[in-house]
């Protein structure tokens, strides 16, 4: 194991960084405060009967993904990963989820996760990820999973790296099945299992954009402006996890996890 003493100064910061990241994304705190409301009466916007309408929506978005993770996470090249592109077209498909309300999340989800998705791998590329990895393509979608927690949810089942050993087995069988057969087979049970395992936690996140859309003042203006801080949010969150990946390769993961916790307690997080 490293000793905590060879970390060096800037990687120890960011570290540091990556743990407020991942330990509090509180995404819908922001919301609540761009609309001028409470967070309380923001989640209870949205009837509880449409919560299975979201889940559908939640799982077929991140299908989509998965297919563009395997087939289309190509090289980004110089790609800004915060850049004006990703940030531009994720506030259009908002402004058209603002306006035509709920029945348009199933068209603009898919969208936008699809968006989202290609910005992360863009961080991914210039944290030094080789994007031709399917491991890495995996680790891109698990993003999504980083991002579901609430100031009250504070398990040990929502920690980052409990999340990360959650995914761990399905992440290693979908890479090995996808590298066999593909990922054309939807219904094949090792990429259910691992769409549901992330549906888990991304729905979260959805069910408060949906929360938040449902609000009679929000219209078009107010989806794009949501949707901006959707996308801000998880490339927040992806610049962390892939920081972390890249101090584990420097150090090894133990040391890492060791110095994360660590930092996490001096936090009281």
């Amino acid at each position: 194991m490293v000793a905590e003493a060879q970390f060096s100064p800037e990687d120890r910061t960011s570290l540091w960084q990556a743990i407020k990241a991942l330990e509090n994304p509180r995404w819908i705190v922001r919301v609540a405060n761009a609309l001028g409301m409470p967070v309380e009466k923001l989640l209870g916007a949205m009837p509880k009967k449409l919560s299975g309408f979201v889940r559908d929506a939640t799982r077929a978005a991140l299908f989509k993904a998965l297919k563009v993770a395997v087939y289309k996470l190509n090289g980004t090249g110089s790609q800004n990963p915060a850049g004006r592109r990703y940030k531009v077209s994720v506030g259009v498909t908002g402004a058209i989820g603002g306006f035509f309300g709920l029945p348009a999340l199933a068209v603009e989800l898919p969208i936008s996760t699809t968006i989202m998705l290609r910005s992360i791998a863009a961080i991914a590329q210039a944290a030094g990820e080789d994007l031709s990895s399917p491991e890495v393509r995996l680790a891109c979608l698990q993003v999504f999973a980083f991002a579901g927690s609430t100031r009250k949810d504070d398990s040990a089942e929502t920690a980052y790296y409990a999340v990360r050993a959650a995914l761990a087995k399905s992440v290693a069988e979908a890479v090995t099945f996808i590298g066999e057969r593909g990922v054309a087979e939807e219904s094949a049970p090792v990429l259910v299992r691992l769409i549901a395992q992330i549906a888990a936690r991304f729905g979260v996140v959805v069910s408060e954009k949906v929360a938040a859309e449902a609000l009679p003042v929000v219209g078009a203006a107010g989806g794009a402006s949501i949707n901006l801080l959707f996308i801000d949010h998880f490339q927040n969150v992806a610049q962390a996890h892939f920081t972390i990946r890249k101090l584990e390769r420097k150090y090894g993961q133990d040391a890492v996890r060791a110095e994360y916790e660590r930092i996490k307690r001096e936090l009281g997080l």
